[in-house]
């Protein structure tokens, strides 16, 4: 609504003002047209969301271009040659981030890892959380077992709601599931359904979703901050609750910490925090690296965010096309049926077996991948992307929206066929083009991903051995648009999980 308010009269004030092309050099990228003040605005007014309007904006600038947001130059990078350039070869002349109002509030200045600055203190904390994942990691029996008690309860929970016929929102029970594996790594608890803190932790989430990193007229005029601001408010308010239920979990942590045990993520963070206070070496001193309460607990709330979030909605997503294709859902049944069968539930070790349930999986982070539009990356340095020069401060964005809807990399992009990520076999997986990024790549590559996968598979496993997915009589197929945010949600709706034949009274077994 600030673009409806502002922009005509920016507009009227600048009445005579050519809008005209960049008169950079030959070798910056194309830009699309500037006004003084304001930038890009006008060019970038869509009923589109940013992902979609960037890449339709190829046809006229080529795959790589540029606009101006404000006083920011930014690049728009929309295929995965230039994007590996970005991410792989140039990735640490590519690894700053921007300072925004929006993300500052959430960090407390960039004190956390996604949104971070590239710094010592960012690479070491990275190290510190990147080991204590390690220490859960793939091929843990740990957290092995954690995933499959919460995909036992949710499997109990779709049971219950079956035997009176109730259709169930997915989307808490899937949070609540997610939330209590991240729960695990991070603060070594749980939570059960109903829990008061829980239920805050859902509120607080949404409204950061709805309100980060979504270019705001804020992050790009913080001098908007001085006029009331409905979206930077709820912000605040959601911040504040987050790091309340953050504290208490760290003065937990603190009052009952040992050097001698390490439960999870924030006592590997209180371990290096005192291991550098009690280190009399300048090199590794808590100054140097910045092992600040402030730094530990926006480290913790990130991955804590992150984790629950995109996962969270990955599986959303993927039972949306579930529902909408049966045919893809009775054949990872039928995989499931012959490969794991009905006197066990699925484990880990079953994932080389179940080759179209894993095709299925990378279809859906293709298809809709959950970051649209990558965190934007600064260039540290004057530099370059492919023959245009990029001076240093340039904001770099990656769509990768783009890169996994190009239609000279997938043949019909829009159609959902797991089918295009299995060899002709059908029994072996492939990545069948070079611009399949889900999880971003190099410096700044997704710290989850491993654990990512490996929840994905177990929750939508052990569902679809049980369970068959579909609306409730009357109901329309749930939306395939999504809501444009940190994340791409997709829209709510009921679910109907059928007991299949042999599970009707079966209980769920842990693994």
């Amino acid at each position: 609504y600030f673009v409806a308010l502002i922009l005509p009269t920016i507009f009227a004030s600048l009445q005579g003002t050519s809008i005209r092309m960049s008169t950079h050099g030959p070798r910056e990228p194309p830009c699309l047209p500037a006004l003084p003040l304001i930038g890009s605005l006008l060019s970038l007014q869509s009923p589109h969301p940013p992902h979609v309007l960037f890449k339709e904006l190829q046809l006229k600038y080529g795959q790589t271009y540029s606009l101006k947001l404000g006083c920011h130059n930014v690049v728009i990078v929309n295929q995965h040659v230039h994007a590996k350039e970005v991410l792989l070869k140039k990735g640490k002349t590519f690894a700053g981030r921007p300072r925004t109002v929006t993300t500052d509030i959430l960090t407390r200045a960039g004190k956390d890892i996604a949104f971070g600055d590239y710094s010592a203190t960012w690479r070491f904390h990275r190290k510190i959380v990147h080991g204590a994942l390690c220490m859960f990691g793939e091929g843990s029996a740990s957290i092995e077992k954690i995933v499959c008690a919460e995909a036992q309860s949710l499997c109990s929970v779709l049971s219950e709601a079956a035997a009176v016929g109730l259709a169930l929102d997915l989307s808490p029970e899937l949070t609540r599931a997610v939330t209590n594996v991240i729960c695990s790594l991070c603060f070594n608890s749980s939570y059960c359904r109903g829990d008061p803190e829980f239920e805050a932790m859902l509120r607080y989430s949404q409204g950061i979703v709805d309100t980060v990193a979504k270019d705001s007229l804020v992050d790009i005029f913080p001098w908007l901050q001085i006029f009331p601001n409905a979206d930077l408010r709820l912000l605040k308010q959601c911040v504040s609750i987050r790091d309340k239920l953050l504290q208490k979990k760290y003065d937990e942590h603190k009052a009952d910490y040992s050097d001698h045990v390490q439960r999870d993520l924030l006592d590997a963070l209180l371990r290096a925090k005192r291991s550098a206070e009690n280190n009399n070496t300048a090199e590794i001193s808590a100054e140097s690296v910045g092992l600040s309460d402030d730094h530990l607990l926006m480290t913790v709330g990130d991955i804590f965010g992150a984790g629950v979030e995109t996962t969270t909605t990955v599986l959303k997503w993927a039972i949306t096309y579930l529902i909408h294709y049966p045919q893809v859902q009775r054949r990872i049944q039928d995989e499931l049926d012959s490969k794991v069968g009905e006197d066990r539930s699925p484990k880990l070790s079953d994932r080389g077996t179940l080759p179209y349930l894993e095709a299925t999986i990378r279809e859906v982070l293709r298809i809709r991948p959950v970051a649209p539009l990558f965190i934007p990356h600064v260039a540290l340095n004057d530099t370059s992307i492919g023959d245009f020069t990029v001076r240093k401060g340039t904001r770099v964005i990656i769509n990768l929206w783009s890169l996994h809807h190009d239609e000279k990399e997938w043949e019909n992009p829009e159609l959902f066929d797991p089918g295009r990520f299995l060899e002709s076999g059908g029994t072996g997986l492939i990545i069948p083009s070079s611009s399949y990024l889900p999880f971003g790549a190099g410096v700044r590559v997704c710290l989850g991903e491993a654990l990512a996968k490996m929840e994905l598979f177990l929750f939508l496993s052990w569902i679809l051995q049980r369970f068959t997915l579909s609306v409730p009589p009357g109901h329309a197929l749930p939306s395939l648009e999504g809501k444009f945010g940190v994340v791409l949600q997709p829209a709510k709706y009921k679910v109907n999980a059928t007991p299949r034949p042999g599970w009707e009274k079966h209980k769920c077994q842990a693994c």
